[in-house]
């Protein structure tokens, strides 16, 4: 069996491979290793490799589990939470990838406004209008980007997420990534990500990620790839 250090050594490899084939560098492509459901002793073995962005997908879990953790790592959330997690997600997260709605993003705002402090965010886009997944759907992303640039003083909107539909074969991903890419370069020449020159482009997992960076993604977010499978929460 594979170790956590060995994983990501070959996916590293395989991003940079995948960056060279879209004509771009390797460090142009971040990994957010996610760590839902995975023990921070784990985690600690990962830092030890080299990786240091981590992302969390449930509010209560995080919580608990940051603390145990030596800084100098950023976490990124990328679960589904509510309004009345704002102040928990926005005290503990140095980027926050699921913002959909305004009211998530003035909830984050007014916490953070009151200790004087800013966020990264993403847009979480439903690219592939799925009725059972979250996200600001695609012709709504330029109003919902002007009303949180108009009244969220203390976030800063970086760019664009998305998690297209599921298929068997990889490829088959690539319609919605690059829908995606083309959406973020027409919000950036409109300057709605304003004080980002290269705005942010989450999007790939651990099945389709080399394709979603031959299309663009500047983030790509993978657990079972380098922890293996998790299929219960940790206590």
């Amino acid at each position: 069996m594979s170790t956590i250090s060995e994983n990501l050594q070959t996916i590293k490899e395989r991003i940079a491979q995948a960056a060279g084939r879209s004509g771009r560098k390797p460090e142009a492509v971040r990994l957010v290793a996610v760590s839902k459901l995975v023990s921070a002793e784990r985690i600690i073995e990962a830092i030890a490799a080299g990786q240091l962005i981590f992302g969390e997908n449930y509010v209560q879990e995080a919580r608990d589990k940051i603390p145990a953790i030596s800084n100098g790592v950023s976490w990124h959330f990328i679960g589904k939470f509510q309004s009345n997690k704002a102040n928990t997600v926005a005290d503990i997260f140095q980027m926050v990838q699921t913002v959909d709605r305004l009211k998530l993003a003035q909830a984050l705002d007014r916490r953070l406004t009151a200790q004087g402090r800013r966020l990264d965010i993403l847009l979480e886009v439903n690219i592939g209008r799925e009725i059972q997944k979250a996200g600001v759907l695609p012709e709504q992303v330029e109003g919902l980007l002007v009303e949180i640039n108009r009244s969220c003083r203390s976030l800063i909107v970086k760019g664009l997420m998305a998690m297209p539909p599921f298929f068997a074969e990889p490829a088959a991903g690539r319609p919605f990534f690059r829908n995606l890419r083309i959406l973020v370069e027409e919000m950036h020449k409109k300057g709605l990500f304003p004080g980002t020159d290269q705005p942010e482009l989450s999007m790939g997992m651990s099945a389709d990620y080399e394709v979603a960076i031959e299309e663009g993604a500047t983030l790509v977010r993978i657990g079972t790839a380098i922890f293996g499978s998790r299929d219960q929460k940790i206590s």
